[in-house]
């Protein structure tokens, strides 16, 4: 039986890596991975909002910090928020980030934007402002998992071997925008000519080689995989079920330090920024690191 929303990836033995860019996706290496269904496409907010009513899961970015992990921080921002990516008036020092980032209270999954905006004025959007833990007790919720790296990697790729992007050699063929990436100066002009100046409902763009959407782009993705700084060996995989979490209870215990591996890149990454709109592409984010551009998609092993 097919399941509902799910596209079967087949497995097999594949290359993941990329010896051409940033120092943790080197060195190139062969894993073999299984047949495994994946979701069309990222968990929209529609579809979170169904697991909340059900289960009444409160997110990391929903609870106030905890001041043992910010030892010496103001009082007065230990309080429920997220981080919101603001668009600068002009250009700026990119080394500088928290220029376009700010820490916006009562920003969540139900406000994406903080006070004022609402998930149900984009239910077809990918969900935002969600921790590892809050994507992991998803999964297991809806009876699937949180992939790991390499089988997130061998999935983005459609198909095509050796290449740096997930449609070929080049960003963008003959002038055309192929994943929800920034367009123009970043990060300060955004020129997108579809108006997706942040997240995009899923499925915007055409599906790759397996038929997944948004693999690249849009929302960063969490994997079940620690992270490493090299793609020398994999990293240890924690599953959905042996996630701790406020809804499912769960056999590990996450600290602020831990991160995990998120793929894919976002609708922030950039030619003149971050390009990491690419399968091999990855970055370590804290487990509890909420921010609206970080999201997931499920997976059900065959």
């Amino acid at each position: 039986m097919i399941p509902e929303g799910m596209v079967l990836v087949r497995g097999g033995t594949t290359t993941i890596g990329n010896d051409h860019y940033y120092p943790e996706e080197r060195p190139l290496r062969e894993v073999t991975v299984e047949d495994v269904w994946f979701d069309e496409h990222p968990v929209t907010n529609a579809e979170f909002a169904r697991f909340v009513e059900e289960t009444g899961h409160v997110t990391v970015a929903e609870v106030a910090p905890d001041p043992a992990d910010f030892p010496g921080a103001d009082p007065a921002l230990l309080v429920p928020g997220s981080q919101v990516f603001t668009q600068t008036p002009g250009p700026v020092h990119l080394g500088d980030w928290t220029q376009w980032w700010r820490w916006q209270p009562d920003a969540s999954w139900r406000a994406p934007q903080g006070p004022g905006s609402s998930w149900e004025e984009i239910p077809d959007h990918p969900v935002v402002h969600v921790g590892w833990a809050d994507a992991s007790a998803y999964a297991r919720w809806a009876g699937k998992d949180l992939a790991t790296e390499a089988e997130w990697e061998h999935a983005a790729r459609g198909g095509l071997e050796g290449r740096d992007f997930a449609w070929g050699d080049e960003l963008s063929p003959g002038g055309a925008v192929l994943a929800d990436t920034w367009q123009g100066p970043f990060p300060w002009r955004s020129d997108d000519p579809d108006g997706h100046h942040r997240t995009a409902p899923v499925g915007s763009y055409a599906a790759n080689g397996f038929g997944l959407h948004d693999m690249i782009g849009n929302v960063w993705e969490w994997t079940s995989t620690r992270w490493t700084d090299t793609h020398a060996s994999d990293g240890e995989a924690v599953g959905a079920a042996a996630s701790a979490s406020p809804c499912c209870g769960g056999s590990i215990r996450l600290v602020e330090t831990d991160r995990f591996v998120t793929k894919g890149g976002s609708h922030l990454c950039s030619p003149h920024y971050c390009q990491r709109y690419r399968p091999a592409a990855r970055q370590g984010h804290g487990v509890n690191d909420s921010t609206s551009h970080v999201g997931f998609r499920c997976v059900r092993r065959v």
